[in-house]
């Protein structure tokens, strides 16, 4: 049976699943993490099969603006984009149940998190120096890697972010490998995250 004909619809019209909980308190489900963690491809993945819509934050940023993010951070700088993914983070923080995946650097501004731990559940997708590095090679539109070093780099951004993103609610390793077993894994972490707090 496919997954989408084994999803049933609360009283309200949500999607459920009956491998994985909803979101808590009909919060959202927000994927935080380094650039090549896995948010937006393992997000999707999740969001179906939690029978939620998947929405990425960089996307809505770079709709809102009009600009691509490297744009922004070209012409405008970091402070002006951290700024817009503050408020387009917010925004869709009201918007319910659903599966946002952030940019590496949003969880790290306070305001942001803070809106993250007060309206969502939030899950830092883990991974190691060789696995990152791998994946965002095969992207050339990472704006912080623009360094002549940027596994240099990578490290010093892992260095000080990761015991930032210690404070998730949840942490999932990502791992190379199928990323079906990385979205195993954060079901998982939701059902048990469930039933500490009920």
């Amino acid at each position: 049976m496919a997954e989408s004909d084994s999803q049933v619809r609360s009283r309200d019209g949500a999607a459920q699943n009956g491998d994985a909980p909803l979101p808590l308190d009909r919060r959202a489900i927000v994927l935080v993490g380094l650039m090549g963690a896995g948010k937006t491809t393992v997000g999707r993945r999740l969001a179906n099969r939690l029978g939620l819509d998947f929405v990425d934050a960089d996307a809505e940023i770079e709709k809102a603006a009009g600009e691509s993010i490297p744009e922004i951070f070209k012409l405008r700088g970091e402070q002006v984009f951290r700024e817009g993914e503050r408020r387009v983070i917010a925004r869709l923080l009201d918007d319910g149940p659903q599966v946002l995946a952030t940019g590496g650097g949003a969880f790290m501004d306070p305001e942001t998190r803070a809106e993250i731990m007060d309206k969502g559940i939030s899950v830092w997708l883990k991974a190691d120096i060789d696995v990152l590095m791998k994946r965002v090679s095969k992207r050339g539109n990472r704006p912080l890697l623009k360094t002549g070093d940027p596994r240099a780099t990578m490290e010093k951004l892992m260095g000080e972010r990761y015991p930032v993103y210690a404070g998730a609610d949840i942490t999932v390793e990502s791992r190379e490998g199928p990323h079906e077993a990385v979205v195993d894994a954060i079901v998982a972490a939701l059902d048990e995250y469930r039933e500490t707090k009920t």
